[in-house]
């Protein structure tokens, strides 16, 4: 999909995110439990409204990305609610030019399914984060149960064209494939709902 066409579709969702990221909805217990350990210098990738702002310590630096201008505005509100100081990029995360190694938590909750190069994302993610630091990631993806799987296949292509989205991606093997260091997955909702916690490669 054309980058300025994803972005619009982005824009037009903003009011709903910013919405969402005021009220405890279904995802937030996974948030609650990948974010517990969130610390130090954070990196949230595709941060939306904000949602995870108020997992975050008060007296962490935060670093927020995203590609939408609208969605940094309405993150802006609910970080101003949570008391926190945050920098706020509008970037496309894939060009994302940042200080290699200089986060100490590097964040990314339900966006890996609407980069076009989510592979180049995860490298970027590891190169982004302290050598001792770590990287959550709360994703979803195509399911293990044949018959959900099928109809995700079916159903990918509305849904990209509506809201940006892939459903279909199978991110378990993403991560495999990536240069990320696995240290722990807890796979929900027949495996479609993923928490992980992983590092920098070691190399």
């Amino acid at each position: 999909m054309d980058m300025n066409r994803q972005i619009k579709l982005f824009e037009k969702q903003a009011g709903k995110y910013a919405r969402r990221a005021r009220k405890q909805t279904a995802d937030h217990k996974w948030r609650r439990k990948l974010l517990h350990s969130a610390r130090g210098n954070i990196l949230e990738i595709s941060v939306g409204a904000g949602t995870n702002f108020q997992y975050y310590p008060e007296d962490s630096a935060i670093t927020a990305v995203d590609f939408s201008p609208t969605m940094i505005e309405q993150a802006k509100g609910v970080a101003a609610e949570q008391n926190l100081t945050v920098n706020f990029l509008v970037e496309n995360v894939e060009e994302l030019n940042l200080p290699a190694h200089s986060f100490d938590t590097v964040v990314s909750t339900l966006s890996m399914c609407s980069y076009p190069n989510p592979e180049k994302v995860l490298q970027k993610l590891g190169a982004l984060c302290k050598k001792d630091g770590q990287i959550l990631l709360f994703e979803h993806g195509v399911s293990t149960n044949r018959l959900v799987s099928r109809l995700q296949n079916l159903v990918d292509p509305l849904v990209k064209k509506r809201i940006g989205c892939h459903v279909n991606r199978d991110m378990l093997k993403l991560l495999e494939d990536s240069t990320l260091q696995i240290e722990r997955v807890e796979s929900s909702l027949l495996n479609s709902i993923h928490l992980v916690w992983a590092r920098p490669s070691d190399s």
